[in-house]
């Protein structure tokens, strides 16, 4: 999810406020390839990911490719609406009862001794791992790879080599809303959901983006753990409905030695 986020933010300089809304349609999709076509999250999660491509890249060609050069304040309500239509339309098609996937994994552990391991908690786990190491890959070993990263780095200087920045910017929308399409599908099995849910997720991602640093995939992937394990100690030792002062603490001691993240770097 964070993943997702970051490259959108690292190529375009556009806040996806409509992240966590994309997710949650993931969950959906998931729900609805579960119930229709008997399809396990884990392996749904492929198709989720391609659905919301072609979402990503519909909102970034007819939306956000207008106003790319507008103040961020206006890219900042155009967001917003997306997610308010994104959430209402998933309250119409669903309605407002939380949801939960079913999958053949969900009531699977592993015991290490005293212990026990979520099987489905471990194999999502392991599938954001791949992920993310296949999206560093495309972003380092492939040509179009090079060109989003040039693109990210100096707009201008693509444009004057021949890069085509639409094209570029498109395939980074769709790149990151596939990402969050995937994560989706992946926790849908084992956490609840209903079109509300968005909000929180996308307050989450933002926190994890900005403790690993704006633009950083691998500032996202850390951060991501951080954050997690931060909510998991705090969720023991204080309370659950506690987890989130943990995490959000971390975000404000990190911010007050290293303000731009600790992957980020500060603007010029």
């Amino acid at each position: 999810m964070a993943v997702g986020l970051s490259l959108i933010f690292g190529v375009m300089r556009v806040v996806n406020f409509a992240h966590g809304d994309m997710m949650v349609w993931g969950m959906y999709l998931a729900l609805v390839l579960s119930e229709r076509a008997r399809l396990d999250p884990y392996v749904s999660f492929v198709v989720c990911a391609a659905v919301l491509f072609l979402l990503g890249a519909l909102v970034q060609r007819t939306l956000v490719d207008r106003i790319l050069d507008a103040p961020h304040e206006m890219q900042i309500l155009l967001m917003l609406g997306v997610a308010l239509v994104l959430e209402n339309l998933a309250l119409m098609v669903f309605g407002p009862d939380p949801q939960r996937v079913s999958s053949s994994l969900s009531a699977a552990t592993i015991w290490i001794g005293p212990l026990f391991v979520d099987v489905a908690r471990l194999t999502t786990f392991a599938l954001a791992i791949v992920l993310t190491l296949a999206v560093y890959l495309f972003l380092f070993r492939t040509r179009l790879g090079r060109m989003i990263r040039a693109a990210a780095d100096n707009t201008y200087g693509a444009l004057v080599i021949g890069t085509d920045v639409r094209r570029v910017y498109l395939m980074a929308f769709g790149i990151g809303a596939a990402c969050v399409g995937a994560a989706g599908a992946l926790v849908s099995g084992f956490l609840p959901f209903q079109p509300a849910a968005g909000l929180s997720a996308s307050v989450t991602s933002f926190n994890i983006v900005i403790i690993g640093g704006m633009g950083s995939l691998i500032g996202a992937f850390v951060g991501g753990l951080l954050v997690s394990v931060a909510e998991s100690l705090g969720a023991v030792f204080l309370s659950p409905s506690l987890k989130e002062l943990v995490s959000f603490s971390l975000l404000v001691v990190i911010l007050l030695f290293r303000p731009a993240g600790l992957f980020g770097r500060r603007a010029t």
